[in-house]
């Protein structure tokens, strides 16, 4: 079993630092919420006062932050205090650059880097079930597999540096089209006196399938577990789908490429972010189509 550092123990890093636990990998953990580690350690984990203490004799480093630049800021302290060898993950979603960057970090300190962004929210975090989108050499692919393995089902090498952040932004996108063209689908079948459960029951079958109605459907009833059915608390908040969206945009401008459903998305999720509704599950974005735009 394995020494393993987890740095950001949120609502993500936690239950996926406390799946560690559970296979029998000693945890060290920090989190600048004091709140956050004391529920961490009730976990299992053992908590830190300080990055640079927990990855301190660490055989592996897993960090889950909000932004590149925090995740910048952590690796340059984290790099000073790790012995050469040891395996750094990134496990937050960022920008490809600030991920590219990162590794470049790693490199110079002779340690060994991985970006492995997650799809699969809060649920998928607490149940083990996430898939990972790696980018990374073969080297540290291979020795982080296992590890990873612990907190999900589906582990994916997408390519050398920054290529996981690079598929997760891309995934994120059509996540945010799909969900917004199934919502207004919704809303005009309801003008058309259309049933949710037989619009559903049509779409989920035929050309209209995708995740976001079959699995994660923004209506209550065709889905039970759907956040729709519990007032969309989120599983993923629509501030964080307007966070990869900007990505995607980012991504989109520098590298020149041409994507105005992205666009759209990001614009139509900045819009009911700003209605006071980051906090609300993505799919709820169905409300505001509801109402005259």
């Amino acid at each position: 079993m394995a020494r393993i550092a987890f740095i950001g123990l949120g609502n993500m890093g936690g239950p996926m630092a406390a799946n560690l636990v559970k296979v029998g990998h000693e945890v060290l953990g920090f989190d600048l919420a004091a709140p956050v580690l004391k529920a961490a350690e009730e976990s299992g984990i053992k908590p830190a006062s300080h990055a640079s203490q927990a990855v301190k004799d660490a055989d592996i480093v897993i960090t889950m932050l909000p932004q590149g630049r925090h995740v910048l800021t952590a690796w340059t302290d984290i790099l000073q205090s790790t012995a050469q060898g040891t395996l750094v993950i990134d496990c937050s979603t960022i920008d490809v650059e600030s991920s590219r960057r990162a590794h470049e970090m790693a490199k110079a300190a002779s340690c060994l880097s991985l970006d492995a962004p997650v799809s699969g929210g809060t649920g998928g975090a607490s149940a083990g079930t996430l898939t990972f989108m790696a980018g990374g050499s073969e080297e540290a692919f291979a020795k982080a597999k296992p590890i990873l393995e612990a907190m999900g089902k589906k582990i994916v090498h997408c390519g050398e540096a920054g290529a996981g952040q690079a598929a997760k932004i891309c995934n994120n996108m059509i996540l945010g089209i799909s969900m917004v063209g199934v919502c207004e689908a919704f809303v005009l079948a309801e003008k058309l006196g259309l049933s949710h459960q037989a619009l559903f029951d049509v779409a989920s079958t035929s050309s209209g399938q995708c995740w976001s109605i079959n699995t994660y459907c923004p209506v209550p009833g065709p889905v039970p577990t759907s956040p729709a059915n519990n007032d969309y608390k989120p599983g993923f908040a629509a501030a964080l789908m307007l966070k990869d969206l900007r990505l995607s945009q980012e991504a989109a401008l520098a590298s020149g490429a041409s994507t105005p459903l992205g666009a759209e998305a990001a614009q139509l999720y900045a819009l009911f972010e700003k209605l006071g509704n980051g906090g609300k599950d993505f799919s709820a974005i169905i409300e505001m189509f509801r109402e005259k735009m």
